[in-house]
């Protein structure tokens, strides 16, 4: 069934309030929605990165200089005014990080004459996107999720981490939170009772509470994740599982190459989970296969498109930033079509992940024959963003290795080859893990 005619009158405005240059899942939704004839301006940090280079962008704007609510809420209704025709007419917003999502639905009544956004308020999402929180609520409805361990002292935390078992994943219950260029990460893997007190010693600077995880195994096809959308009445009328088949840091980051494969289980739990919870609007969740138990655990749920998201594009091109334009425009959302086999593969985390583990291979599995797939950053029709992409890519590597290579030299080390590390994840990804 082909994807009806999208309302073209109404614009798409995408905002991220982070401060990653490289976020591939930015441009996949500009990508998405301009070859569908959308407009698509974006409000993005750095307001001149690969994103803003592609031939979809129409306009940029810089993410307001203190990034509150209120400073955004204006910010969107003086574009809306500026890219419609009528002081009536709506523009749609497509939020790409957690920061950007909560405080798109805390302003959500007051933009509601001229932005249109899912029906979800701010403390509906804080009950998935904190992670504490979603400890709590996948107790509450009995679905898998790793013993988690909220401590209120550094001794408790060791107290703890040692119960659970070393290494032991360390994770900011509000990542959004963490402050720039302070060195914290929304995950960390913690190894020793030394490092588990060092990191609960920064709460304060942190912003939100240290919360404790049993480290699930990493292993080969363990990691899934879903991407879907739940429409005005409820319903996921877009959804699919997919499996990771490398990531960066290298089995336990960021998907670096996914695939569209089948897995019922997954499915399952995460549409319940959806309809338990009553969610409006785009998801990504993440999954970890425990060997042990066979049972599948939730160990991420992002209430806004993953970076991943066009792994899912079936073949008349819905994904699921497209079926939220349809869905918001009062349009049909046609069924999402399985395209198995299909993959996406990052370039720039690729690279790094074969460099760290070449020879490490994916088990196919029934059903997903090989299909043409979708790089993050280049396509033919347009080039720019990869370009770009590529020379900032090398310039932060450089500054890695340099930086690397004088640390060394001032701990008075032997002089050694500096290994080109990756970046650090984005605050909106996580290491257990996942993610995009």
């Amino acid at each position: 069934m082909p994807v009806p005619p999208f309302d073209t009158r109404v614009p798409a405005v995408l905002v991220r309030l982070d401060r990653n240059p490289f976020h591939h899942g930015t441009l996949g939704a500009a990508r998405s929605l301009g070859r569908a004839g959308i407009p698509v301006h974006a409000v993005v940090e750095p307001a001149d990165g690969p994103v803003t280079r592609s031939r979809y962008v129409r306009s940029v704007r810089a993410r307001p200089a203190s990034a509150t609510s209120a400073e955004l809420a204006a910010l969107l209704l003086r574009i809306a005014g500026e890219v419609t025709d009528a002081p009536s007419d709506p523009v749609l917003a497509v939020p790409l990080d957690d920061v950007s999502a909560l405080a798109l639905a805390r302003r959500r009544a007051e933009l509601a004459d001229r932005v249109l956004l899912p029906e979800q308020t701010e403390e509906q999402l804080l009950r998935v996107a904190d992670k504490a929180s979603l400890a709590g609520t996948c107790a509450a409805l009995g679905l898998p999720h790793p013993r988690t361990e909220l401590p209120a002292s550094a001794e408790e935390a060791a107290a703890m981490a040692w119960a659970l078992g070393l290494p032991v994943v360390a994770k900011w219950s509000r990542p959004w939170l963490l402050p720039a260029g302070a060195g914290l990460r929304s995950t960390t893997i913690l190894r020793s009772l030394a490092e588990v007190r060092e990191l609960y010693g920064r709460t304060p600077q942190a912003g939100s509470r240290l919360l404790l995880q049993e480290l699930l195994p990493p292993g080969r096809d363990l990691d899934w994740f879903f991407h879907g959308y739940a429409d005005t009445e409820g319903r996921c009328a877009a959804g699919a599982t997919g499996r990771k088949e490398r990531s960066w840091p290298d089995g336990a980051g960021l998907t670096a190459v996914g695939r569209w494969a089948p897995n019922p289980e997954v499915d399952r739990a995460a549409r319940d989970l959806l309809g338990a919870l009553g969610y409006r609007g785009v998801c990504d969740l993440d999954f970890r296969l425990d060997r042990d138990t066979g049972a599948y655990h939730l160990l991420d749920f992002n209430p806004r498109p993953g970076a991943q998201f066009r792994l899912f594009a079936d073949a008349g091109g819905l994904d699921v930033v497209r079926a939220l334009h349809l869905d918001l425009t009062g349009r049909p959302v046609p069924p999402h079509l399985p395209a198995y086999g299909r993959r996406f593969v990052v370039e720039n985390y690729a690279a790094l992940s074969l460099l760290a583990s070449p020879r490490r291979r994916s088990t196919a599995g029934p059903g997903t024959a090989r299909r043409p797939g979708e790089r993050a950053w280049f396509a033919a029709d347009d080039p720019l963003p990869a370009l770009v992409m590529g020379r900032a890519w090398l310039a932060h590597l450089l500054r890695r290795a340099l930086a690397t290579a004088r640390r060394r030299l001032a701990a008075g080390r032997p002089r050694h080859p500096a290994a080109l590390p990756g970046p650090s994840a984005p605050t909106s990804s996580t290491t257990q893990l996942t993610r995009r």
